[in-house]
């Protein structure tokens, strides 16, 4: 009987992905095949929340099964990640012209992702205080116990580092293992190395433009064949949402959101004011709010359902490009900066609503100014990958002389805020490029305008 359960299951996954490769071949727009997937995924979430145990193995077998087409989309995603950045970047800075060089882009990037962050720290911290958060009713159960246990192990290697120290690990000393992704700090430590390739490039440019022009054709051909394998994967979002997202609702604890539903609320009302933040923003820079909300919807599901910013890098800048009309290379290094720097989400709102909750007196403005500071110089090297939010509220509950067991009364929620942390992160790194590329003047202002909303590259 389970295995004929099981088998329905998979048949019915299936079906649905029939539905969405129909959908396509009838020339359904990618926004539209990726709502409906998203809508599609969340009901069969349900169906398996509700029709199944927890501890069915059923569902379980269902769970591992769907995740061949949703965890395996994420891994061909993070399997080109690596390959992109180098290539990208190094295509962008060989071909910068004018005034607009490495060095200022990366600023004003950097300035706007750690300028948001520390945004994001206030507004944490005024929803926190607002819906009076305190660690006072939280539980302590086995799941949280075990929890705490990893907490501890992982609070070893952040525990007495100083500033100075963590920003030597995003320094390369070995490209090689930073491009398997080994590390926290391995997008940010690839950035660099490519950064140093082509600004080393440049120079060769002006001594031997033989050799130059020879490396420049080989890193444009390679640029053509990265992008051909992201097109390829992109195309898959459809499916890998659905999937994604129907194994993500059969695996909410439903109960533990009922008992944390004030923390819940709390924090998605902050992703929610700093999501209008980013608004804001693109607002006094001269950019259309609406068209913004109107072009992001792909990006920010597969975001919120992924729960991985550098999963997330591909898309994050076929958008810019296509959708905004952002510079390739501004775009890439939005999205690879923004992959380990300045998480609004995780590194910004998250920490410090854990550091209001457990604080003797949250009140205090030399704590909270202290906090914010904190919060903001801790986005740095923050990996953007699922666990990166709690990495960054060790750091900040350390540095701040604050207990970390908080983090761990919270797994029961911890998947479902950190889909709206990611996506609240991709849209950061996004807004930090598109207003770059305004004040550079390398953002196409009438691609931006445009009506049209089709991903082209997508449609086939």
């Amino acid at each position: 009987m389970d295995t004929l359960l099981l088998l329905v299951n998979i048949i019915l996954l299936l079906a649905l992905i029939g539905l969405l490769y129909f959908m396509q071949k009838k020339h359904i727009s990618f926004s539209k095949r990726v709502f409906t997937a998203l809508g599609l995924g969340i009901i069969l979430g349900f169906y398996l929340q509700f029709g199944y145990e927890a501890d069915s193995e059923v569902l379980t077998g269902t769970k591992d099964w769907y995740s061949i087409i949703g965890t395996g989309y994420v891994s061909f995603l993070k399997m080109i990640v690596m390959p992109l950045i180098v290539v990208s970047i190094i295509s962008a800075i060989i071909k910068i012209k004018g005034d607009n060089g490495v060095g200022k882009i990366s600023f004003s990037i950097i300035g706007v992702l750690v300028a948001t962050t520390a945004i994001a720290a206030v507004i944490g911290i005024v929803s926190a205080l607002g819906f009076d958060l305190t660690a006072d009713n939280l539980e302590n159960g086995e799941a949280e116990q075990a929890r705490s246990a990893q907490l501890e192990e992982t609070m070893v290697q952040v525990e007495g580092q100083s500033f100075p120290q963590r920003i030597l690990q995003v320094i390369p000393t070995n490209p090689f293992l930073d491009l398997t992704g080994q590390r926290p700090t391995s997008t940010i430590a690839t950035v660099i190395f490519a950064a140093f390739v082509g600004i080393a490039a440049i120079g060769v440019r002006r001594k031997a433009p033989e050799e130059f022009a020879t490396f420049e054709k080989i890193v444009d051909a390679l640029y053509k064949i990265v992008m051909r394998v992201v097109t390829l994967i992109l195309r898959l979002t459809p499916y890998g949402i659905l999937a994604l997202m129907a194994n993500t609702i059969a695996n909410t604890n439903m109960d533990g959101i009922i008992e944390l539903s004030r923390f819940v609320i709390a924090s998605y009302v902050a992703l929610i004011a700093m999501f209008l933040v980013h608004l804001v923003i693109l607002s006094l820079s001269g950019l259309s709010p609406l068209q913004y909300l109107k072009k992001m919807g792909p990006l920010m599901t597969f975001a919120f359902t992924s729960r991985s910013s550098a999963a997330a890098i591909p898309i994050n800048v076929e958008t810019q490009t296509t959708q905004f009309g952002n510079s390739r290379g501004i775009a890439n290094f939005a999205a690879s900066l923004g992959a380990s720097i300045g998480q609004n989400g995780c590194a910004g709102i998250y920490p410090a609503m854990l550091a209001v909750m457990i604080a003797p007196d949250p009140l205090d403005p030399v704590f909270l100014i202290q906090l914010v500071i904190i919060v903001a110089i801790s986005s740095f090297g923050v990996a953007g990958v699922g666990g990166g939010a709690t990495f960054a509220a060790l750091i900040v509950l350390s540095s701040m002389n604050l207990p970390i067991g908080i983090a761990a009364l919270l797994i029961s929620v911890e998947p479902l805020i950190d889909m709206g942390r990611t996506a609240l992160n991709v849209s950061g790194s996004v807004t930090a490029g598109l207003v770059t590329g305004r004040v550079t003047g390398e953002l196409d202002k009438e691609v931006y305008a445009s009506e049209k909303t089709k991903m082209e590259s997508f449609e086939a």
